[in-house]
């Protein structure tokens, strides 16, 4: 017997692609501050540069192991989506928060 499926929200996908929409305008954000306090304009730790590239690797590992934990156990792809979106979207959300919190540099 194959897995089962529940088809009482059609929403899923949207839901799916809208959680992963929010990311994607958290990260322009977060690009966006990074790139000032490379130039000065916003408060940055000196650790900055160093985090933004270390992150990611243990965010894609993260992601991408999810997602094939789950497409391997036979899930729909709206749940294969969000596992693979969650621990992007869990970085995301901490840097804009954190960054946003320091604002800009006072000239």
């Amino acid at each position: 017997m194959g897995p089962s499926y529940d088809w009482s929200d059609p929403f899923r996908m949207f839901k799916a692609q809208a959680y992963i929409g929010a990311m994607a305008m958290e990260a322009g954000a977060v690009i966006w501050m990074r790139m000032l306090g490379m130039g000065g304009m916003w408060m940055v730790p000196r650790t900055e540069n160093a985090r933004m590239v270390s992150e990611k690797q243990t965010a894609f590992y993260a992601s991408g192991h999810k997602a094939m934990v789950a497409a391997m156990k036979g899930k729909p792809a709206d749940v294969i989506l969000m596992e693979a979106a969650r621990p992007l979207r869990r970085k995301t959300s901490a840097n804009h928060k954190r960054l946003t919190k320091l604002g800009p540099r006072k000239l």
